[in-house]
């Protein structure tokens, strides 16, 4: 299956269904279910602007989040290019739907949508 890699605080944005467009440079014709995979990068920034404009993981730090692996699934429905969402910061926006958390699998990550095998 499909996997992208996301940074956290991001991340979990998408897999607890809170955070239903991915903003990416790019268009993607993937459509369906695929893995979302933590990166081991983390944003400190996103955080703060997840806390501050969004109120999300108020008092939650770096070590809240799981790094490294993947932590959830989502569908990706459509890619577009215009959205009045809050969300939409992008060139492109993947929407997303039925998100959710599963069991965290350390894995590596790659650069744009790659395959893994669980």
């Amino acid at each position: 299956m499909k996997c992208l890699s996301i940074r956290q605080p991001w991340a979990e944005a998408i897999v607890l269904g809170l955070k239903p467009l991915e903003n990416r440079d790019w268009y993607t014709y993937v459509r369906g279910e695929v893995y979302i995979h933590a990166g081991k990068t983390f944003d400190q920034d996103g955080l703060e602007f997840l806390q501050k404009e969004f109120r999300l993981f108020p008092g939650k730090t770096k070590a809240d989040f799981l790094l490294g692996g993947i932590v959830g699934k989502t569908e990706i429905v459509d890619c577009i290019k215009k959205s009045s969402s809050k969300w939409f910061f992008g060139k492109w926006g993947f929407v997303m739907q039925n998100s959710r958390k599963i069991e965290f699998v350390p894995c590596k990550g790659q650069l744009g949508f790659f395959e893994v095998s669980l």
